[in-house]
């Protein structure tokens, strides 16, 4: 549509996960109209990224060195793993500052639809970890959708003859939501997951 480079810029930004060609559109022409120094240290970020960034060799977390900041924190339990399926994931429980263990990124979740089997995940390297009998628990921290909840039935499965305490995040109403808005799951799970009221 566009001509040259312009187009080109529009095409890459278009590839970006949740940017669609309008969406790419708008970005490309917010660049081409932005201060040329914010644009260069934009790129210069993105380069400094591709070069000093990788996955953490123990957690598969994002990390500058061989491992992330959280497997070298001495002061984090050793004995309890939360496994979740993105970087992304760990960054939204430490917001919370409520859970000291340590994580286990899987890089995605069980989907044959996607083609995405266990052989394409951490299983492996995760089962290597808790072949030294130092972990008691494992908090499968999937995402509540449908290949979320198949990856943590395969590893609960797979991790039962280990006898771990197997354990999984609850789930159910948001706060300030309203129960006729809620799906007939997530009320499920709310009632499953209730707890006594200490008046």
């Amino acid at each position: 549509m566009y001509e040259g480079v312009v187009q080109d810029l529009i095409d890459e930004l278009g590839l970006l996960p949740g940017v669609g060609p309008k969406g790419a559109q708008r970005i490309a022409f917010y660049l081409l109209t932005a201060d040329p120094a914010d644009v260069r240290r934009l790129a210069a970020t993105l380069l400094e990224v591709v070069e000093k960034v990788k996955f953490c060799r123990t957690c598969g977390n994002v990390a500058e060195n061989d491992e992330c900041r959280i497997c070298r924190d001495v002061r984090r339990d050793p004995s309890v793993i939360c496994v979740v399926e993105e970087p992304k994931d760990v960054a939204a429980i430490e917001k919370i500052r409520e859970f000291r263990g340590r994580y286990h990124v899987l890089g995605g979740a069980i989907s044959p639809i996607d083609g995405v089997g266990p052989e394409n995940l951490r299983i492996t390297e995760l089962m290597a970890r808790l072949a030294d009998g130092a972990i008691t628990e494992l908090i499968l921290a999937t995402d509540p959708n449908l290949e979320g909840e198949a990856t943590a039935t395969y590893l609960a499965r797979l991790i039962k003859p280990l006898g771990l305490r197997v354990t999984r995040p609850a789930s159910g109403l948001p706060v300030g939501g309203e129960l006729e808005y809620a799906d007939e799951v997530t009320l499920g799970r709310a009632f499953e997951g209730r707890r006594t009221l200490n008046v």
